[in-house]
């Protein structure tokens, strides 16, 4: 840009002609009313009382929210008033839903709701520039095969459910993999942004390369890991944001050979893998068994109709792991398909807002990094729900913000806190009219 060109402008939506902060001020409102609501309501279906501690969640709840709005207002605050917002409501409505179902696990999620919170105003603090991760993209990316290696180092690593994705550092268990993903994603964008003009110009069979390194790299999650949810989920990552920049389709046809390729192999070399696919094909065929826990989350969605049976009315902790891997049927029991269909609005408008920032980018990393976050919240939220309606196999990872796990809850707060910062550059390069801001 020379001395002579005036800044980049984008048109600005109606909602973001006002000013953002106290937009975000009136959602945050509605949305610590609506979870208060909803938390009064189920501890009443279930003891017909209202909770004792209505207060000291009232105050919990407005407390990290008015903590995030003020990191907001400080550090990013041309930022989009949606993000926030919409991301506390997911997981306040998770917050209710693991209330009902383990209360020692509600505390111990409240407690990571604050780390994750916390983690959301350290990251706007320390990163006033998305730009300056570029430059340690190489480093991010070592760092991320790091992460990805150490539930393999003995007296680290720990296998639970059948994956080695755990490790334990006194008595603190945390998956490495979740925070592994966001240094890929700076990495891939980063690779990318260095490449892109000779994927562009020509695609050969050798600039395919780097799609088989990260089609080999899944498949070692999957092989040494038994982790299914993670390997689908890093592959996909690169083969999107690959295809964004390269601008040519052959990469998702390539991918998706690879994909399917990769998939057949592991039916065909993994017991877990067939296990799996069994039971997605027939659930009923060992209804006591192995199918158990789709075959009760098919009859908890079923039981929820169209409007629910009422929050503290539903029986979904008859359902194993509802607070993990299944707590979008315990959500469709008790909200039923009105219920579970707001849910899925709530990430279309948290996905939507992300590919906006990735849309807005005038910088070629910002826009393959958005792209890369963006696309992590996507395809956890279709793995998980689309397991739980039997659309694709189980997977077993977790309902970004809605799920219990604390390493998923601090990591997706990072990512949303990378997504606002991104969201105020590009506000703060706009000029609006005098008085629209």
């Amino acid at each position: 840009m020379t001395a002579t060109e005036s800044p980049p402008t984008h048109p600005v939506s109606p909602l973001l002609a006002l000013k953002p902060r106290r937009v975000e001020t009136g959602l945050l409102v509605m949305v610590g009313a609506a979870v208060a609501v909803a938390y009064a309501l189920a501890s009443f279906g279930t003891t017909e009382a209202i909770p004792a501690n209505l207060g000291p969640f009232l105050l919990w709840m407005f407390g990290l929210g008015a903590v995030a709005h003020l990191a907001n207002r400080h550090f990013a605050s041309g930022a989009d008033p949606v993000f926030l917002p919409i991301s506390l409501l997911l997981n306040g409505l998770g917050y209710v839903v693991i209330t009902r179902l383990d209360g020692s696990l509600a505390a111990l999620q409240s407690t990571w709701t604050a780390i994750g919170i916390g983690g959301y105003v350290a990251t706007l603090l320390f990163v006033p520039r998305v730009r300056i991760i570029e430059q340690y993209r190489y480093l991010l990316g070592i760092g991320g095969l790091l992460l990805l290696m150490i539930p393999l180092v003995p007296g680290l690593g720990t296998e639970i459910n059948g994956a080695r994705i755990w490790a334990s550092v006194g008595p603190i268990n945390f998956q490495p993999g979740e925070f592994a993903k966001l240094t890929l994603a700076a990495f891939f964008a980063g690779y990318l942004v260095d490449s892109r003009e000779l994927l562009r110009s020509r695609l050969e069979l050798r600039d395919l390369a780097p799609i088989g390194v990260a089609w080999a790299g899944s498949l070692g999650v999957m092989v040494f890991q038994r982790d299914l949810g993670s390997s689908l989920l890093f592959f996909t990552l690169f083969v999107v944001v690959l295809w964004v920049a390269s601008e040519r389709w052959v990469v998702l046809a390539v991918g998706a050979v690879l994909f399917f390729g990769g998939a057949f192999a592991a039916w065909t070399m993994f017991d877990h893998v067939q296990k799996r696919v069994d039971i997605w094909l027939d659930p009923f065929a060992d209804p006591k068994g192995d199918g158990f826990q789709i075959v009760e989350g098919s009859f908890a969605l079923a039981d929820g109709g169209l409007t629910g049976t009422g929050l503290g009315q539903g029986e979904p902790g008859r359902i194993p792991f509802a607070e993990t891997d299944f707590i979008f049927a315990a959500i469709g029991e008790e909200l039923g398909l009105a219920g579970s269909s707001a849910v899925l609005m709530a990430f279309l408008l948290l996905i939507g807002s992300g590919l906006r920032v990735s849309l807005r980018a005038d910088r070629v990393f910002e826009k393959l990094f958005a792209l890369g976050l963006t696309t992590l919240l996507a395809v956890q939220t279709f793995v998980i729900v689309g397991g739980v309606l039997r659309v694709v196999p189980l997977t077993g990872i977790t309902l970004p913000f809605v799920s219990y796990g604390g390493s998923s809850l601090v990591a997706n707060y990072v990512l949303l806190a990378l997504l606002v910062r991104m969201s105020h550059e590009q506000r703060v390069l706009i000029r609006p009219a005098k008085g629209t801001a």
